[in-house]
């Protein structure tokens, strides 16, 4: 953090040397209608050392995910990330041109996302994968577009069992559009989106393990698509869960988005994340973003170069697939060092070890008098039914010092069904003392 202020001195030297009467002249031609008049209410200029201690106590207020019991979930996880993937990504093989345009300089860059993209193919058991995206929100919303483009229809059915953020995602992206329809989900478990799928169906969209916890069936939904000439979309919000169930690729699914945070990527209060993108071979001429590939040079040396992109730089504007200007090409690399120190063994560990958690933490929360444990299958992450109003109760146990996990109610505003509803996850961190500290706090503020 630096503070360089431009004295009155300063600042008339600058404009006499481009002919500029005062600072007026510069925004000259801005309408005065939109022209602000007012003074920003900002405190006076400060020495940089008090500034610093200014801020590190506005971030003192902050809550990380290390202090006390945490049980939130929904989308982003709190995972241990070792010291070594923190130590790796600043070391100077990565340290080439961000943006991999030229393959001469950017060797570190591009054999780096050709490692991951070949992670993530294995990962999600899908045929190949593009060098990340965004998020998993926004790769949601690429993949419906995707399989518009494939199957040149315009029906897209979202299970109601997505997460309400990816749901507005996608419905931003295609606001405009006809064709969508959002499906309404039971907390309990899904309603059948098979008997919405019909011969102008371009796709269907789930979620396993869904918003709510629940495991679906992938094979069954990619056979109903299938048959009517749709596209089985799935998306996985919490990664590290693929270490322990079956790959979507291997179950049918055509196109598979994820979250990646889980792995390698620390929570850091909203992001950055990364999302990744995987696809039967034969649509890869539909897949937004970045692929790069592995070849040779004029010696016959290995070497990587940016095989496909999808930059309207590069293609006409009206033939691009997508507008997405880059990857998170950082947390990428974070995230394929991280799942290179696991190795397949470990991430299946990891994901037990999740598991494992999640169910001494459902087995404690069922013996909680008013709460009611609403999922019959799940991974790392239930729903809970309390006998009051869920939202009040987390903000209490909140300033106990205990994250009680996300009121469903605070995604889905006005639904009365899900008021008293909460989704918790519990990961590796998670220990025997916080599942014991949070059970007590529910039992006091239920009584």
């Amino acid at each position: 953090m630096r503070y360089l202020p431009h004295s009155a001195a300063d600042r008339a030297d600058m404009l006499a040397a481009i002919g500029a009467a005062g600072i007026e002249d510069l925004f000259a031609a801005v309408p005065k209608s939109v022209l602000g008049t007012f003074a920003p209410d900002l405190p006076d200029h400060q020495p940089e050392f008090a500034v610093e201690a200014h801020m590190r106590a506005l971030a003192k207020q902050n809550r990380s995910g290390a202090d006390g019991p945490f049980f939130v979930g929904a989308g982003a996880y709190r995972h241990h990330v070792p010291a070594t993937v923190d130590h790796l990504i600043q070391r100077s093989e990565w340290l080439t041109a961000y943006t991999p345009y030229q393959p001469e300089i950017s060797q570190g860059t591009l054999q780096m996302l050709f490692e991951f993209q070949t992670q993530v193919a294995h990962l999600t058991g899908m045929d190949i994968a593009n060098a990340s995206m965004y998020d998993g929100s926004t790769a949601t919303a690429e993949a419906v577009l995707m399989a518009r483009r494939i199957t040149k229809k315009s029906k897209v059915f979202l299970s109601g069992g997505l997460h309400p953020q990816y749901r507005d995602t996608v419905v931003t992206y295609l606001s405009g559009e006809e064709g969508l329809e959002c499906l309404s989900a039971s907390p309990e478990g899904q309603g059948d989106i098979v008997d919405h799928i019909d011969e102008d169906t371009a796709a269907i969209v789930i979620q396993t393990p869904d918003f709510y916890g629940h495991l679906r069936d992938v094979s069954a939904l990619a056979n109903a698509a299938h048959e009517k000439g749709a596209l089985l979309i799935v998306v996985v919000t919490e990664i590290v869960s693929l270490g322990l169930l079956e790959a979507p690729g291997a179950l049918g699914a055509d196109i598979v988005v994820a979250e990646g945070q889980s792995i390698g990527n620390p929570l850091t209060f909203g992001g950055p994340y990364v999302g990744l993108m995987a696809c039967r071979e034969k649509f890869v001429r539909q897949m937004p973003g970045r692929l790069c590939g592995e070849t040779v040079d004029a010696d016959g040396k290995r070497g990587f170069v940016l095989t496909l992109s999808t930059r309207e730089q590069h293609i006409r504007r009206e033939k691009a697939t997508s507008n997405i200007c880059t990857n998170s090409g950082l947390c990428a690399l974070s995230f394929s060092i991280h799942l290179s120190l696991l190795g397949e063994v470990g991430l299946s560990r990891l994901a037990r070890l999740n598991h494992a958690r999640a169910v001494a933490l459902a087995d404690a929360l069922s013996a909680v008098p008013g709460v009611e444990v609403l999922n019959k299958t799940f991974f790392n992450e239930m729903t809970i039914r309390l006998a009051r109003p869920a939202a009040p109760v987390v903000e209490a146990l909140a300033a106990k010092g205990i994250l009680a996990g996300v009121p469903v109610s605070r995604l889905e505003p006005g639904k009365p069904e899900v008021e008293n509803l909460i989704v918790l996850a519990a990961t590796e961190l998670t220990t025997d003392d916080d599942i014991a500290a949070l059970c007590v706090a529910l039992k006091g503020e239920l009584a």
